[in-house]
């Protein structure tokens, strides 16, 4: 079998990086004249309220629109930039338009003639990915000649890393989303990331790691400034030297070992021929998971400003994304609402996995799927429901206040907000430039 090959290029100048990298890997050899396709940036999340950081979180405009002019110099006629931005309503057609307008991409649709597309306003299909996988994907991508996905260099707090495999999430319905974070030990998240591939097989990999995001996949993670680009057709092999840029081996990561496993290719880049810029000399390692106490019942910080009284499981791989933009808010506002009195043993339960513990006093589930798995268990002395999916603003303030935690309700009613308050540690840096999510 021929190696896959990978290039690795320092981002230094606009549209001849992107294309360097591009042309070193051969990424678009095979492109016919007028050809369908399809550009998948990484938009994690978005909000009209505030600006926030976007460095590390979403795919620069800069890369966008250079793989846009390859695009166009080599003759495709066609191109639309799909996804699917999380919002906190369901329906919320207004959130992502704003977000492809701040981006650029309409001006992009004027220069060149892109699309700019809202993948939950577009149709979807059925699709068999392997060992029992079957998810419903983007028509639009499915049906394109080619796909270029524009991951971001990151890491995820329960992926470990979010590259080019995981980037494609992004093409499936809500309902597929919900799928992928099931509470199965053996076919769960990791295992259902693996194959998102599976069903596009004429792709193209570029990661943007102009900036990188430790910590992630959002915005309370903490940004680099890296210059990396890396390119391949290979969807694995671009996210085996991804996760190696990161500091991880790529057996760390196990919906990687999944997707190795299922192409039966190595692990080790074995197969894989680097081209450019070597690993090592680039490499900068990005913790992925926020730190909790030894229990796994608080996170470190809290533990440390002496938060007593209440217990935060750690999440875990079963919490799906809307659940999840609801779980840092909820934790900085019992930070927030901690006025040095112990709380009256107080567990929070996320996710689909998590059971009650002895000795807890009251149980907070979080969530319909928390809801649905524990209405009717024995052990739990005072059970506080959340429902919903995602659980509303006014049902966590309303919960917790029961709870005995007094949580401010304004921080849940603007939570659109908070993004912006994670904007300063960026301020005044120079390396943080506005203007590689801007399109002039």
């Amino acid at each position: 079998m021929e190696p896959s090959v990978v290039s690795i290029v320092k981002y230094e100048t606009p549209r001849e990086s992107v294309a360097r990298a591009v042309e070193l890997a051969g990424g678009l050899d095979g492109l016919v004249r007028g050809a369908k396709v399809v550009i998948k940036p990484n938009i994690v999340f978005w909000t009209k309220s505030t600006p926030f950081p976007k460095y590390g979180v979403i795919t620069t405009s800069r890369v966008v629109e250079d793989i846009v002019a390859l695009l166009k110099d080599r003759g495709a006629s066609d191109i639309a930039i799909i996804e699917g931005v999380v919002t906190s309503k369901a329906k919320d057609y207004e959130t992502p338009q704003h977000a492809f307008e701040y981006l650029g991409y309409k001006k992009l649709g004027e220069r060149y003639g892109v699309r700019p597309l809202n993948v939950f306003q577009q149709p979807f299909r059925e699709v068999d990915l392997g060992g029992g996988v079957v998810l419903n994907m983007n028509a639009d991508a499915l049906d394109a000649d080619f796909v270029v996905d524009l991951p971001v260099l990151k890491t995820h707090a329960q992926t470990t890393v979010s590259l080019g495999i995981k980037n494609l999430k992004g093409l499936i319905n809500i309902e597929s989303r919900k799928k992928c974070h099931n509470a199965d030990p053996e076919k769960n998240l990791h295992y259902h990331v693996a194959r998102l591939a599976n069903g596009l097989p004429n792709l193209l990999t570029v990661i943007d790691g102009i900036y990188s995001n430790e910590r992630g996949p959002a915005f309370d993670g903490k940004a680099h400034r890296l210059n990396v680009l890396v390119a391949s057709r290979s969807a694995l092999s671009a996210d085996l030297v991804g996760a190696r840029l990161l500091g991880y081996d790529p057996a760390q990561v196990p919906h990687l070992v999944h997707a190795a496993k299922d192409r039966n290719r190595p692990l080790d880049l074995s197969d894989v021929q680097i081209k450019g810029e070597s690993i090592e000399s680039l490499a900068q390692p990005h913790q992925y998971s926020f730190p909790y106490n030894e229990a796994g019942d608080l996170p470190a910080p809290m533990v440390k400003a002496g938060i007593s009284g209440v217990h935060y499981y750690k999440y875990d791989d079963t919490m799906c994304t809307y659940c999840s933009g609801v779980n840092g808010v909820a934790l900085a506002a019992i930070a927030m609402a901690w006025k040095g009195q112990a709380w009256d043993d107080v567990e929070i339960l996320t996710g689909k996995r998590m059971s009650p513990r002895p000795g807890m006093k009251k149980t907070i589930l979080l969530g319909k799927c928390m809801y649905d798995l524990h209405k009717d268990d024995p052990n739990i002395k005072e059970m506080i429901a959340i429902k919903g999916c995602p659980p509303p603003p006014s049902a966590i303030v309303k919960a917790f206040h029961q709870a005995g935690i007094m949580v401010d309700a304004n921080l849940f009613e603007h939570m659109d907000l908070a993004p912006g308050f994670f904007l300063r540690k960026y301020q005044d840096r120079p390396e943080f430039e506005e203007s590689f999510f801007q399109v002039e």
